[in-house]
Formats: C-alpha cells, structure tokens, sequence
C-alpha cells in the first residue's frame, strides 16, 4: 500500500502495519490510523506517520534509552481497549514523542507524560495521560 506524506513523499508500506488508534493522538482524535518506521538504520528515532494526514507525523523514541527508570501503570490502558492482559511481554512497546525546536536540535526533549501504547499483535495503540506524575512534557534529551 502506498501512502502520500510531506516529509517522505510516497511511501509503501503494508497493510498489516498500519496501526489503529481508536481515541487519536492527543489534540488529533480525527486521525486514527498510523504507520511505525525508523528514522534511519540505527538510529533511536521512529516516525509515527499519520495515514489519514500527509502532513501530520510524529519522532517518537523508546524512553527507556534515555531514562531506564521510567515507570508508567499501562493497567488502565489494556483495560481501555480491552487487550489480553496475559499478553506476551513484547507484544506491547512504549514510545513517547519528542519535540525537536527548529534550529536548536540541542534542546530537543521528550514528553514523559503522554506516552504510546502500540499493541503489535492486534496492531492498535493509545495514547496514555499520565495525572499526577512527577515526570514532563519537557524532559530533556540532550545532556548540556
């Protein structure tokens, strides 16, 4: 399947990838289908592409490379949408999206807060709010 996007142009990707958020992304709950790919090989980076928008994509990264004690309950999550708790452990991954200022790559940072749930086995994800945390929207990526 191809799919029209303004940073990649078009793009193929299979249909068995596309992952469905039944809620959207916070501030986007119209746009509920998205596809995973990495930035570059090797690289920790991912684009989390809308498929409903060309223009919408998000970087995401796994927080647990830059912070390995980052604690989020997903309990409320696989209730929500009603995944098998006694799933496979890497049947779920976390992501959380990153913010990278334009013209200060320096000051990039990581929202903590909002992190994605993606289920790789029914290809679903959400997008969890996390009240009361000690953790930031702003969190850092780059040590100065």
């Amino acid at each position: 399947m191809k799919i029209a996007t303004s940073r990649f142009g078009e793009i193929d990707i299979c249909e068995d990838k596309i992952i469905h958020m039944p809620h959207g992304m916070l501030g986007f709950p119209d746009r509920r289908t998205f596809t995973l790919f990495q930035h570059k090989p090797d690289s920790p980076f991912y684009w989390f592409q809308s498929i409903d928008n060309p223009e919408l994509a998000f970087v995401i990264v796994n927080p647990f490379l830059f912070k390995p004690d980052y604690d989020v309950d997903v309990a409320y999550a696989l209730k929500d949408m009603s995944w098998d708790t006694d799933m496979e452990e890497n049947a779920l991954e976390l992501y959380v999206v990153v913010n990278i200022p334009k013209g200060s790559p320096e000051n990039m940072s990581a929202n903590l807060i909002g992190p994605i749930l993606i289920n790789v086995e029914a290809c679903q994800a959400v997008q969890m709010v996390l009240t009361d945390s000690e953790y930031s929207h702003k969190h850092p990526l780059v040590v100065q």
